[in-house]
C-alpha cells in the first residue's frame, strides 16, 4: 500500500520544485497524512503553517484526497467451487467489473468442478472472458497465498460443504483453502457464499466453527421484496449483500424502498 503512495508522491515532486517546494518537504507532509489519515487536514495545516507555504494548503488537500483515495482500493480474491450456483458466480464477476474503480486487484481461483457446472448450468463457458487474473488452485506462489500481499478480502461463491469443512478446519490443502486460512489468521474478510440444503449437523458445526474464527457465512439465498423479474435478477439479491458485506459502495434496492 504505501509503496503505492511514494509513486504518488514523486509524481509531484516535478510540479512541487516549480511551486518552490522541496520535495524533501512534500515527503514529510504527505508521510505524515498517511500514517494519520484520519487528521489529515489538522496535519497538513500544521506542516504548511511550519514550512511557512499556507498558500498552498488547497494543492494539499486535493493531493491528500488522491492518496487516500488510491490507498482504499480493494485487493480481493475470489474462489469459485463447485457446488451448484454458478448463476450466483458470474453475476458476481459481472458487478465486480462496474466496481472496478474500488478496486486495485482481483485474483480468481476456480476449480476443475466448478468449470463443469458452470458448463452444465449455464451452457457456456463465459468465465474466461473476464479480465480478471485467474490462479490455478495448486499455485502456492500466488500473492494472496501470504499474509504479506495484503488482500483485504476473499469471498467463496459458491462455497461447497466440502470447501467449508476444510476452511472450518484448517486443511490448506489447495490455494483457496490456503487463502481463506490466511483471511482468517490475518483477521480480514473471508465471505461464504453456501449452496447447500438441507444441513447436516456437520454443517452446521462447520458454519460455526468458521463464524467463531471470524469468517462470515452467507447463505445464498435470493430475497424477493425487490420484485426481481429474471433468473439473474434473484442471483442479484444475493450478490448485493455478498458486496456489501464486502465493503464495496453501490446502489442497490434496501428494504423500505420502491422495487
Amino acid at each position: 500500500m504505501f509503496f503505492r503512495v511514494r509513486m504518488l508522491i514523486f509524481r509531484y515532486i516535478c510540479l512541487s520544485e516549480k511551486m518552490g517546494v522541496t520535495p524533501k518537504r512534500i515527503y514529510l507532509c504527505v508521510y505524515g497524512v498517511c500514517e494519520f489519515n484520519y487528521l489529515y487536514k489538522y496535519l497538513i495545516n500544521k506542516y504548511l503553517y511550519a514550512l511557512k507555504i499556507v498558500s498552498l494548503r488547497p494543492f494539499f488537500y486535493s493531493f491528500v484526497f488522491i492518496i487516500l483515495k488510491e490507498m482504499s482500493k480493494r485487493k480481493i480474491v475470489i474462489a469459485i467451487t463447485g457446488a451448484s450456483g454458478s448463476i450466483y458466480a458470474k453475476v458476481l464477476l459481472k458487478k465486480l467489473l462496474v466496481l472496478k474503480t474500488q478496486i486495485a486487484e482481483v485474483g480468481i481461483v476456480m476449480s476443475n468442478n466448478a468449470k463443469d457446472v458452470w458448463r452444465a448450468e449455464l451452457g457456456d463457458e463465459s468465465y474466461q472472458d473476464v479480465p480478471f487474473k485467474f490462479y490455478d488452485k495448486g499455485d502456492f506462489f500466488a500473492p494472496f497465498a501470504s499474509g504479506s500481499a495484503r488482500y483485504d478480502t476473499m469471498i467463496v461463491c459458491p462455497c461447497s460443504m466440502g470447501t467449508l469443512s476444510r476452511i472450518a478446519h484448517g486443511i490448506s490443502s489447495d490455494l483457496t483453502t490456503r487463502a481463506a486460512d490466511v483471511m482468517l489468521k490475518e483477521r480480514r474478510r473471508l465471505i461464504l457464499v453456501t449452496r447447500e440444503t438441507p444441513l447436516s449437523i456437520i454443517h452446521i458445526q462447520n458454519m460455526k466453527l468458521v463464524t467463531e474464527a471470524g469468517g462470515i457465512i452467507c447463505p445464498a439465498s435470493p430475497s424477493f421484496y425487490s420484485l426481481p423479474k429474471t433468473l439473474e435478477d434473484v442471483a442479484e439479491t444475493v450478490v448485493d449483500r455478498i458486496l456489501s458485506l464486502a465493503g464495496f459502495e453501490f446502489k442497490h434496492y434496501q428494504w423500505g424502498e420502491n422495487a
